[in-house]
């Protein structure tokens, strides 16, 4: 259906990209040239039903007016005035997340990476003024924080192991939901524990209640920073305002990304008020707390709260979770788990990236992170027909690679 004809516009793109894009990633020979709520469109006109969602991003839908009318009002009003002063909507999207996550300070960036990469800097800020130096952070592995060398560092792919090397040294990795393995690897060193609640890009694999209880008492026996990577569970993802109201834990330090600004480039680091340790000159950044993207944040998480996205993502995640038990009845598809609309299975063939490319011919975008599984993380607003509808463009792939 979509990849066969290209119009002439549409040539030129691809061979402008080709010459002008560094190359980063594999990319399918379209240009996505328009959105409008669960659908892209590319500049063949061909229709794609969306359940990537920019990789959990646009939590309201592509081009949500919230988000047009945000950026519009704040425009006309400032953009930039530097991280060097408050700005008007900095502090009211301070007040509003550290009100709704019940932590108490907040910093802001652009990328899920440098709110991460916040995260492991007032980790070992508190190891070196609490902890005689303690510098090292132990996460899991399967784990992802992000792509700069600190956050790939504190990543657990087996396969980043030899990019980029020397890795930045003080990280340790144990196996999700082993809490022995994890009290072997804590000593003296040992300043914050970093873990992902749901590991999204490993493959949707979600943390024990069991596991984040111990996890938590160990943390205040032994004054270990507890940090919890919210990139792509928080805003309303896994059927909560924030995943650690599954387990009823607070953590130390929170990091949100993605969904936070519906699409917008932006980040926040959390902190409770006992972790406020930066001094002037450890953090920052040009676009920290920016007008611009503030006021993007402040109308984005106030609309998921107003049309209470997260209970609907919830609802809605069950839904999904029956209709693909109901598929796996029918094709080689096992193991459906996650939680809200962060969901994945397992391909008993391991032929994800053929499901991929064969799916998006059809006109539905879905996510492999491995040659095994599916994720699947549509916009919070996605609706049962829409559900339907996705199980019956992915039956349709099912049966065209056999």
């Amino acid at each position: 259906m979509q990849e066969n004809e290209k119009s002439p516009i549409t040539q030129q793109l691809l061979a402008d990209a080709g010459q002008s894009v560094l190359f980063t990633a594999k990319r399918p020979e379209l240009v996505m040239e328009r959105g409008e709520g669960m659908y892209l469109w590319d500049t063949d006109g061909n229709r794609y039903l969306d359940f990537v969602g920019g990789w959990a991003v646009t939590c309201l839908g592509h081009s949500p007016a919230v988000l047009r009318e945000a950026l519009t009002r704040q425009a006309s009003t400032l953009v930039n005035a530097s991280p060097a002063y408050f700005n008007k909507p900095m502090i009211q999207f301070a007040k509003q997340l550290t009100g709704l996550s019940g932590l108490d300070k907040a910093f802001f960036a652009s990328s899920g990476a440098e709110a991460n990469e916040g995260a492991i800097k007032l980790a070992r800020k508190h190891g070196a003024v609490r902890l005689d130096g303690a510098y090292e952070i132990i996460a899991t592995t399967n784990s992802f924080h992000g792509r700069t060398l600190a956050t790939m560092s504190a990543t657990g792919k087996t396969h980043w192991q030899p990019l980029f090397a020397p890795k930045v040294p003080g990280f340790k990795h144990v196996p999700l939901n082993d809490f022995d393995a994890l009290l072997a690897a804590v000593d003296r060193n040992t300043c914050a524990i970093m873990l992902e609640l749901v590991q999204g890009e490993g493959g949707v694999h979600s943390a024990e209640a069991d596991y984040v209880a111990k996890l938590r008492e160990l943390c205040d026996e032994r004054g270990i920073m507890l940090i919890f990577d919210e990139i792509q569970t928080g805003i309303g993802r896994t059927g909560k305002l924030f995943a650690c109201e599954h387990y009823g834990i607070k953590p130390d330090v929170m990091t949100l990304g993605k969904g936070i600004g519906g699409g917008f480039p932006l980040s926040a680091l959390l902190a409770a008020s006992s972790f406020d340790l930066f001094e002037p000159g450890d953090q920052g950044g040009t676009y920290s707390g920016q007008p611009l993207a503030m006021a993007v944040g402040l109308a984005v998480v106030e609309e998921v709260v107003r049309r209470r996205l997260p209970e609907h993502a919830g609802c809605m995640g069950a839904y999904m979770t029956g209709r693909l038990h109901e598929l796996a009845r029918q094709y080689p598809i096992r193991q459906v788990r996650g939680q809200g609309l962060l969901q994945a299975f397992e391909l008993e063939r391991g032929d994800g990236a053929s499901l991929v490319e064969t799916c998006r011919e059809s006109g539905l975008l879905i996510n492999s992170p491995n040659p095994s599984t599916i994720r699947l993380m549509p916009p919070l607003i996605v609706t049962e027909a829409e559900i339907d509808e996705m199980i019956g463009l992915l039956s349709k792939a099912m049966d065209a690679i056999g």
